[in-house]
Protein backbone atom coordinates (compact mmCIF):
# COMPACT_ATOMS: atom_id res chain seq x y z
CA UNK A 1 0.00 0.00 0.00
CA UNK A 2 1.36 3.40 -0.98
CA UNK A 3 2.18 5.61 2.02
CA UNK A 4 -0.24 8.50 2.57
CA UNK A 5 1.99 11.58 2.91
CA UNK A 6 -0.73 14.22 2.86
CA UNK A 7 -0.69 16.89 5.57
CA UNK A 8 -3.52 17.08 8.10
CA UNK A 9 -4.83 20.17 6.31
CA UNK A 10 -4.88 18.21 3.04
CA UNK A 11 -6.62 15.27 4.70
CA UNK A 12 -9.30 17.57 6.10
CA UNK A 13 -9.74 19.34 2.77
CA UNK A 14 -10.21 15.99 1.02
CA UNK A 15 -12.82 14.76 3.51
CA UNK A 16 -15.88 13.68 1.53
CA UNK A 17 -19.11 15.00 3.08
CA UNK A 18 -21.25 12.24 4.54
CA UNK A 19 -18.38 9.73 4.72
CA UNK A 20 -16.33 8.30 7.56
CA UNK A 21 -12.84 9.58 8.32
CA UNK A 22 -9.67 8.78 6.43
CA UNK A 23 -7.60 5.94 7.91
CA UNK A 24 -4.82 8.12 9.30
CA UNK A 25 -7.21 9.90 11.67
CA UNK A 26 -7.41 6.60 13.54
CA UNK A 27 -3.88 5.26 13.08
CA UNK A 28 -1.42 8.17 12.90
CA UNK A 29 0.32 9.02 16.22
CA UNK A 30 1.09 12.53 14.93
CA UNK A 31 -2.59 13.26 14.41
CA UNK A 32 -3.25 11.98 17.94
CA UNK A 33 -0.66 14.48 19.22
CA UNK A 34 -2.57 17.25 17.43
CA UNK A 35 -5.82 16.02 19.00
CA UNK A 36 -4.23 16.19 22.45
CA UNK A 37 -3.39 19.85 21.85
CA UNK A 38 -6.58 20.93 20.07
CA UNK A 39 -9.30 18.72 21.59
CA UNK A 40 -8.36 16.37 24.43
CA UNK A 41 -6.64 18.83 26.77
CA UNK A 42 -9.06 21.65 25.95
CA UNK A 43 -12.37 19.92 26.72
CA UNK A 44 -14.08 19.28 30.03
CA UNK A 45 -14.30 15.60 30.98
CA UNK A 46 -16.69 14.15 33.54
CA UNK A 47 -14.78 12.93 36.60
CA UNK A 48 -17.65 11.71 38.77
CA UNK A 49 -20.18 13.12 41.22
CA UNK A 50 -19.55 15.47 44.14
CA UNK A 51 -21.10 12.91 46.51
CA UNK A 52 -18.00 10.73 45.99
CA UNK A 53 -15.86 13.32 47.79
CA UNK A 54 -17.95 14.49 50.77
CA UNK A 55 -15.20 15.36 53.30
CA UNK A 56 -11.98 17.41 53.20
CA UNK A 57 -9.17 15.07 52.16
CA UNK A 58 -11.41 12.81 50.05
CA UNK A 59 -9.84 12.44 46.60
CA UNK A 60 -9.99 10.62 43.31
CA UNK A 61 -7.66 10.53 40.30
CA UNK A 62 -8.72 11.05 36.68
CA UNK A 63 -6.37 9.85 33.93
CA UNK A 64 -6.68 11.20 30.40
CA UNK A 65 -3.97 10.45 27.88
CA UNK A 66 -0.62 11.21 29.47
CA UNK A 67 -2.17 13.54 32.06
CA UNK A 68 -3.66 12.74 35.46
CA UNK A 69 -5.52 15.01 37.87
CA UNK A 70 -5.98 14.64 41.61
CA UNK A 71 -9.45 15.93 42.47
CA UNK A 72 -9.65 16.60 46.20
CA UNK A 73 -12.03 18.21 48.67
CA UNK A 74 -9.92 21.02 50.15
CA UNK A 75 -9.73 22.36 53.69
CA UNK A 76 -12.32 25.02 52.79
CA UNK A 77 -14.77 22.36 51.57
CA UNK A 78 -14.32 23.23 47.90
CA UNK A 79 -13.24 20.81 45.18
CA UNK A 80 -9.81 21.46 43.71
CA UNK A 81 -7.73 19.80 41.02
CA UNK A 82 -3.98 19.31 40.87
CA UNK A 83 -1.69 17.71 38.33
CA UNK A 84 -0.55 14.35 39.68
CA UNK A 85 3.09 15.37 39.21
CA UNK A 86 5.58 15.97 42.02
CA UNK A 87 7.30 19.37 41.85
CA UNK A 88 10.63 17.75 42.73
CA UNK A 89 11.50 15.42 39.85
CA UNK A 90 8.14 14.66 38.32
CA UNK A 91 7.06 11.37 39.88
CA UNK A 92 3.39 10.59 40.18
CA UNK A 93 2.35 11.72 43.65
CA UNK A 94 -0.84 9.74 44.10
CA UNK A 95 -0.83 6.07 43.08
CA UNK A 96 -4.30 5.20 44.38
CA UNK A 97 -7.43 5.73 42.28
CA UNK A 98 -9.40 7.18 45.20
CA UNK A 99 -9.36 7.46 48.97
CA UNK A 100 -8.91 9.83 51.89
CA UNK A 101 -5.71 11.55 53.04
CA UNK A 102 -4.50 14.19 55.48
CA UNK A 103 -1.62 14.86 53.11
CA UNK A 104 -0.20 13.59 49.83
CA UNK A 105 3.27 12.03 50.02
CA UNK A 106 5.33 11.49 46.88
CA UNK A 107 6.42 7.82 46.91
CA UNK A 108 9.78 8.67 45.30
CA UNK A 109 11.53 11.09 47.68
CA UNK A 110 8.86 11.81 50.27
CA UNK A 111 7.91 15.38 49.42
CA UNK A 112 4.64 16.12 51.24
CA UNK A 113 1.71 18.27 50.09
CA UNK A 114 -1.37 19.28 52.07
CA UNK A 115 -4.88 18.76 50.69
CA UNK A 116 -4.80 22.32 49.29
CA UNK A 117 -1.80 21.40 47.14
CA UNK A 118 0.82 23.31 49.12
CA UNK A 119 4.24 21.76 49.71
CA UNK A 120 4.66 21.29 53.46
CA UNK A 121 7.80 19.16 53.74
CA UNK A 122 10.89 18.48 51.62
CA UNK A 123 13.96 16.94 53.26
CA UNK A 124 17.53 18.20 53.00
CA UNK A 125 16.90 21.14 50.67
CA UNK A 126 19.12 24.27 50.51
CA UNK A 127 18.62 27.11 53.02
CA UNK A 128 17.16 29.40 50.37
CA UNK A 129 14.60 26.81 49.27
CA UNK A 130 11.08 28.33 49.44
CA UNK A 131 8.36 25.68 49.73
CA UNK A 132 5.72 28.16 48.56
CA UNK A 133 7.31 28.13 45.10
CA UNK A 134 6.67 24.40 44.70
CA UNK A 135 2.96 23.82 45.23
CA UNK A 136 1.24 21.23 43.04
CA UNK A 137 0.24 22.64 39.68
CA UNK A 138 -3.49 23.44 39.54
CA UNK A 139 -5.85 21.73 37.09
CA UNK A 140 -9.23 23.26 36.17
CA UNK A 141 -12.19 21.75 38.03
CA UNK A 142 -15.84 22.72 37.61
CA UNK A 143 -19.11 21.42 39.05
CA UNK A 144 -22.40 21.42 37.13
CA UNK A 145 -25.34 20.57 39.40
CA UNK A 146 -23.35 17.92 41.27
CA UNK A 147 -21.32 16.58 38.34
CA UNK A 148 -17.54 17.09 38.55
CA UNK A 149 -15.65 18.07 35.40
CA UNK A 150 -11.90 18.41 34.80
CA UNK A 151 -10.08 20.26 32.02
CA UNK A 152 -6.31 20.14 31.46
CA UNK A 153 -5.86 23.78 30.47
CA UNK A 154 -5.67 27.02 32.43
CA UNK A 155 -8.16 28.62 30.04
CA UNK A 156 -11.00 26.10 29.70
CA UNK A 157 -14.26 26.72 27.86
CA UNK A 158 -16.98 28.21 30.05
CA UNK A 159 -19.43 25.94 31.87
CA UNK A 160 -21.86 28.76 32.63
CA UNK A 161 -24.11 28.14 29.65
CA UNK A 162 -24.45 24.47 30.57
CA UNK A 163 -25.23 25.34 34.21
CA UNK A 164 -27.87 27.83 33.12
CA UNK A 165 -29.54 26.08 30.19
CA UNK A 166 -29.53 22.59 31.72
CA UNK A 167 -30.72 23.74 35.15
CA UNK A 168 -34.38 22.83 34.55
CA UNK A 169 -33.63 19.49 32.95
CA UNK A 170 -31.14 18.49 35.66
CA UNK A 171 -33.49 19.65 38.43
CA UNK A 172 -36.07 17.10 37.27
CA UNK A 173 -33.63 14.35 38.26
CA UNK A 174 -32.25 16.26 41.28
CA UNK A 175 -28.67 15.75 40.11
CA UNK A 176 -27.05 17.43 43.15
CA UNK A 177 -28.67 14.84 45.41
CA UNK A 178 -27.72 11.72 43.47
CA UNK A 179 -24.99 9.27 44.46
CA UNK A 180 -22.83 6.78 42.58
CA UNK A 181 -24.19 3.28 43.20
CA UNK A 182 -21.70 1.55 40.87
CA UNK A 183 -18.73 2.37 38.66
CA UNK A 184 -16.97 0.22 36.05
CA UNK A 185 -14.07 0.70 33.63
CA UNK A 186 -13.83 -0.84 30.17
CA UNK A 187 -10.45 -0.52 28.41
CA UNK A 188 -10.89 -0.65 24.65
CA UNK A 189 -7.89 -1.32 22.37
CA UNK A 190 -9.02 1.19 19.75
CA UNK A 191 -8.66 4.87 18.93
CA UNK A 192 -10.90 7.07 21.08
CA UNK A 193 -12.87 8.39 18.09
CA UNK A 194 -14.01 4.88 17.14
CA UNK A 195 -15.32 4.40 20.69
CA UNK A 196 -17.28 7.64 20.70
CA UNK A 197 -18.51 7.29 17.12
CA UNK A 198 -20.01 3.95 18.08
CA UNK A 199 -21.82 5.58 21.01
CA UNK A 200 -23.13 8.36 18.75
CA UNK A 201 -25.12 6.12 16.39
CA UNK A 202 -27.79 3.48 16.77
CA UNK A 203 -27.56 2.05 13.26
CA UNK A 204 -25.87 -0.96 14.87
CA UNK A 205 -28.28 -1.33 17.81
CA UNK A 206 -30.80 -3.72 16.28
CA UNK A 207 -27.97 -5.96 15.06
CA UNK A 208 -25.64 -5.88 18.04
CA UNK A 209 -27.77 -5.07 21.10
CA UNK A 210 -30.95 -7.16 21.32
CA UNK A 211 -31.31 -6.29 25.03
CA UNK A 212 -31.18 -2.57 24.30
CA UNK A 213 -33.25 -2.81 21.12
CA UNK A 214 -36.25 -4.41 22.78
CA UNK A 215 -36.78 -1.39 25.05
CA UNK A 216 -35.33 1.68 23.24
CA UNK A 217 -36.92 3.23 20.15
CA UNK A 218 -33.92 4.99 18.58
CA UNK A 219 -33.51 2.35 15.87
CA UNK A 220 -37.08 2.89 14.59
CA UNK A 221 -37.89 4.95 11.54
CA UNK A 222 -39.08 8.51 12.12
CA UNK A 223 -42.85 7.87 11.80
CA UNK A 224 -42.94 4.91 14.21
CA UNK A 225 -40.79 6.74 16.74
CA UNK A 226 -42.98 9.86 16.55
CA UNK A 227 -46.04 7.80 17.48
CA UNK A 228 -44.34 6.51 20.61
CA UNK A 229 -42.94 9.96 21.36
CA UNK A 230 -46.49 11.30 21.33
CA UNK A 231 -47.62 8.67 23.82
CA UNK A 232 -44.74 9.55 26.14
CA UNK A 233 -45.29 13.29 25.80
CA UNK A 234 -48.94 12.87 26.76
CA UNK A 235 -47.82 11.36 30.09
CA UNK A 236 -44.93 13.70 30.86
CA UNK A 237 -46.67 16.52 32.72
CA UNK A 238 -48.62 14.13 34.97
CA UNK A 239 -45.35 12.35 35.84
CA UNK A 240 -43.50 15.56 36.72
CA UNK A 241 -41.47 15.70 33.50
CA UNK A 242 -40.90 18.80 31.38
CA UNK A 243 -40.59 18.61 27.60
CA UNK A 244 -37.21 20.24 26.96
CA UNK A 245 -34.86 20.02 23.99
CA UNK A 246 -31.37 21.52 23.59
CA UNK A 247 -29.35 20.83 20.44
CA UNK A 248 -25.69 20.06 21.14
CA UNK A 249 -24.59 21.50 17.81
CA UNK A 250 -26.22 24.86 18.55
CA UNK A 251 -24.39 25.18 21.85
CA UNK A 252 -21.11 23.71 20.51
CA UNK A 253 -21.02 26.56 18.00
CA UNK A 254 -20.84 29.17 20.78
CA UNK A 255 -17.26 30.44 21.04
CA UNK A 256 -15.60 29.93 24.41
CA UNK A 257 -18.25 27.56 25.80
CA UNK A 258 -18.57 23.84 26.28
CA UNK A 259 -21.12 22.23 23.96
CA UNK A 260 -24.06 20.57 25.70
CA UNK A 261 -27.43 19.06 24.83
CA UNK A 262 -30.58 17.45 26.19
CA UNK A 263 -33.50 15.43 24.77
CA UNK A 264 -35.96 12.78 25.93
CA UNK A 265 -36.89 9.73 23.88
CA UNK A 266 -39.70 7.22 24.38
CA UNK A 267 -39.10 3.63 25.43
CA UNK A 268 -41.30 0.86 24.09
CA UNK A 269 -44.59 0.92 25.92
CA UNK A 270 -44.11 -1.99 28.34
CA UNK A 271 -40.81 -0.56 29.63
CA UNK A 272 -40.66 1.92 32.50
CA UNK A 273 -36.87 2.02 32.68
CA UNK A 274 -33.71 0.32 31.42
CA UNK A 275 -34.04 -3.09 33.09
CA UNK A 276 -34.36 -6.76 32.16
CA UNK A 277 -38.14 -6.85 32.56
CA UNK A 278 -38.85 -3.14 32.14
CA UNK A 279 -39.77 -2.75 35.80
CA UNK A 280 -38.27 -0.26 38.28
CA UNK A 281 -34.72 -0.82 39.56
CA UNK A 282 -34.49 2.07 42.04
CA UNK A 283 -36.68 4.79 43.62
CA UNK A 284 -37.98 7.53 41.33
CA UNK A 285 -35.65 10.49 40.99
CA UNK A 286 -36.20 14.15 41.82
CA UNK A 287 -39.46 15.61 40.52
CA UNK A 288 -40.76 12.36 39.01
CA UNK A 289 -44.09 11.22 40.44
CA UNK A 290 -44.46 8.27 38.06
CA UNK A 291 -42.85 6.66 35.00
CA UNK A 292 -43.56 8.50 31.75
CA UNK A 293 -41.93 5.76 29.63
CA UNK A 294 -38.96 7.84 28.51
CA UNK A 295 -35.21 8.20 28.85
CA UNK A 296 -33.22 11.44 28.57
CA UNK A 297 -29.89 12.02 26.87
CA UNK A 298 -27.46 14.64 28.20
CA UNK A 299 -24.21 15.52 26.47
CA UNK A 300 -21.34 17.57 27.88
CA UNK A 301 -18.52 18.39 25.50
CA UNK A 302 -16.65 15.81 23.47
CA UNK A 303 -16.30 12.94 25.94
CA UNK A 304 -19.16 12.83 28.46
CA UNK A 305 -22.69 11.50 27.88
CA UNK A 306 -25.53 10.62 30.25
CA UNK A 307 -28.68 8.54 29.87
CA UNK A 308 -31.25 9.47 32.51
CA UNK A 309 -34.16 7.14 33.19
CA UNK A 310 -36.91 8.00 35.65
CA UNK A 311 -35.22 6.03 38.45
CA UNK A 312 -31.48 6.06 37.67
CA UNK A 313 -28.84 7.78 35.56
CA UNK A 314 -26.06 6.14 33.54
CA UNK A 315 -23.02 8.32 32.79
CA UNK A 316 -20.63 7.35 29.98
CA UNK A 317 -17.15 8.92 29.91
CA UNK A 318 -14.76 8.15 27.06
CA UNK A 319 -11.10 9.02 27.61
CA UNK A 320 -8.13 8.56 25.28
CA UNK A 321 -5.29 6.56 26.86
CA UNK A 322 -2.95 6.32 23.86
CA UNK A 323 -3.61 6.82 20.17
CA UNK A 324 -4.67 3.15 19.88
CA UNK A 325 -6.24 2.68 23.35
CA UNK A 326 -9.28 4.31 24.93
CA UNK A 327 -11.26 3.84 28.12
CA UNK A 328 -14.97 3.88 28.82
CA UNK A 329 -15.89 4.71 32.41
CA UNK A 330 -19.52 4.17 33.44
CA UNK A 331 -21.21 5.56 36.54
CA UNK A 332 -24.64 4.40 37.68
CA UNK A 333 -26.36 7.03 39.86
CA UNK A 334 -29.42 6.72 42.10
CA UNK A 335 -31.09 8.87 44.74
CA UNK A 336 -28.75 9.70 47.60
CA UNK A 337 -31.13 8.21 50.17
CA UNK A 338 -31.58 4.93 48.29
CA UNK A 339 -30.20 1.91 50.17
CA UNK A 340 -28.39 -0.91 48.42
CA UNK A 341 -30.12 -4.24 49.02
CA UNK A 342 -33.38 -2.52 49.93
CA UNK A 343 -34.09 0.08 47.24
CA UNK A 344 -31.84 -1.25 44.51
CA UNK A 345 -29.74 -4.26 43.55
CA UNK A 346 -26.43 -3.40 41.86
CA UNK A 347 -26.56 -6.33 39.42
CA UNK A 348 -30.06 -5.40 38.27
CA UNK A 349 -29.13 -1.71 38.09
CA UNK A 350 -26.04 -2.27 35.96
CA UNK A 351 -27.23 -5.20 33.83
CA UNK A 352 -28.31 -3.39 30.65
CA UNK A 353 -25.39 -1.04 30.18
CA UNK A 354 -22.78 -3.54 31.30
CA UNK A 355 -23.91 -6.14 28.76
CA UNK A 356 -24.31 -3.42 26.10
CA UNK A 357 -20.83 -2.01 26.74
CA UNK A 358 -19.23 -5.46 26.63
CA UNK A 359 -20.83 -5.96 23.23
CA UNK A 360 -19.79 -2.46 22.12
CA UNK A 361 -16.20 -3.20 23.10
CA UNK A 362 -16.15 -6.22 20.77
CA UNK A 363 -17.72 -4.17 17.97
CA UNK A 364 -15.23 -1.33 18.35
CA UNK A 365 -12.23 -3.69 18.41
CA UNK A 366 -13.44 -5.36 15.21
CA UNK A 367 -13.98 -1.94 13.67
CA UNK A 368 -10.44 -0.93 14.64
CA UNK A 369 -8.94 -4.06 13.08
CA UNK A 370 -10.71 -3.32 9.81
CA UNK A 371 -9.75 0.35 9.87
CA UNK A 372 -6.07 -0.68 10.12
CA UNK A 373 -6.35 -2.86 6.99
CA UNK A 374 -4.76 -1.73 3.73
CA UNK A 375 -8.20 -2.26 2.18
CA UNK A 376 -9.97 0.29 4.38
CA UNK A 377 -11.42 3.35 2.75
CA UNK A 378 -14.08 5.74 4.10
CA UNK A 379 -17.67 4.62 3.56
CA UNK A 380 -20.98 6.54 3.40
CA UNK A 381 -23.08 7.18 6.51
CA UNK A 382 -26.68 6.03 6.73
CA UNK A 383 -29.48 8.33 7.81
CA UNK A 384 -29.27 6.79 11.29
CA UNK A 385 -25.62 7.86 11.61
CA UNK A 386 -26.32 11.58 11.40
CA UNK A 387 -25.06 12.30 14.97
CA UNK A 388 -21.80 10.49 14.17
CA UNK A 389 -21.41 12.46 10.94
CA UNK A 390 -21.89 15.74 12.82
CA UNK A 391 -19.46 14.63 15.52
CA UNK A 392 -16.59 13.95 13.11
CA UNK A 393 -17.32 17.22 11.32
CA UNK A 394 -16.92 18.94 14.69
CA UNK A 395 -13.61 17.12 15.28
CA UNK A 396 -12.27 18.28 11.91
CA UNK A 397 -13.39 21.81 12.71
CA UNK A 398 -11.56 21.75 16.06
CA UNK A 399 -8.37 20.44 14.46
CA UNK A 400 -8.33 23.53 12.24
CA UNK A 401 -8.69 26.04 15.08
CA UNK A 402 -5.69 28.34 15.62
Amino acid sequence: MKEDTRSVAELIASQKPGYSLEQRFYTDPDIYELEIEKIINRNWILAGHASQLPEPGDFKVLKVGREAAIIVRGSDGELNGFANVCRHRGSLVCLDAAGHVDKFVCPYHGWMYDIDGDLIAARNMPDDFDKSDFSLKPVSVGVVHGLIFVCFTDDPPSLEGARRDLAEAMAMFDFPNLKVAAQKSYEIPANWKLSIENYQECYHCATAHPEYARMHTLMLDHKKRERLQGSMQAKMAACGVQDIFLDFLDTAARPGEIGYGYSRTALFEKYKTGSKDGGPVAPLLGEFTDYDGGASDFSFGAFSFLLAYSDHVVAYVFTPIEHHISNCEIYWLVRSDAKEGEDYDVDSLTWLWDITTQADKAIIVNNSKGVHSKYYQPGPFSGMEEPERKYIEWILQELQRP
